[in-house]
């Protein structure tokens, strides 16, 4: 036998080993791969919220355009000794002598939670040199906050 002969047929042989063993490495990598490539898809902003044409009312700042500063400053602690909710539930008096306003706040009701807020009514008397006048209305305090107005309506009588 030829030596050269041999040899070319281990080369041929082995080269082909090699090939099959690489198509077999091939397709087996190949199928642990998805077959489908998502890409994310970026939004270049978000939506917009739809717009209704509803603007809520603003909340009303005190108990009337005649309190000075100072006065709905006493007039304010007082409605939230009123409202607290651990109080005893009896009216609080408040005065400015100074000005010479007072008045007194009066819980009406039990206190409730409303969006996260505990809520109470109330019956507030304002008493100045113009006259005397009753409002009705409802103060909330978020959690740890202050107390603030919700709602208020002038109110002919105190019943």
């Amino acid at each position: 036998m030829r030596r050269g002969a041999c040899k070319v047929g281990t080369v041929t042989l082995s080269l082909a080993l090699a090939a099959s063993a690489l198509v077999s490495v091939l397709a087996i990598g190949g199928c642990s791969q998805p077959l489908i490539m998502f890409t994310p898809q970026v939004d270049a902003a978000p939506p917009e919220p739809e717009s209704t044409g509803s603007i809520e009312p603003a909340a009303p700042k005190s108990f009337g355009s005649d309190l000075s500063g100072e006065d709905w400053r006493r007039a304010k602690a007082a409605l939230g000794v009123a409202l607290d909710p651990q109080g005893n539930g009896q009216p609080v008096k408040w005065d400015n002598p100074d000005s010479g306003m007072r008045g007194m706040v009066n819980p009406t009701g039990l206190p409730f939670v409303r969006n996260d807020e505990i809520c109470r009514g109330f019956l507030a008397s304002v008493i100045g040199p113009s006259g005397n006048r009753f409002v009705r209305g409802t103060g909330c305090r978020p959690s740890g906050g202050a107390w603030e107005l919700k709602s208020l309506k002038a109110s002919s009588k105190p019943g």
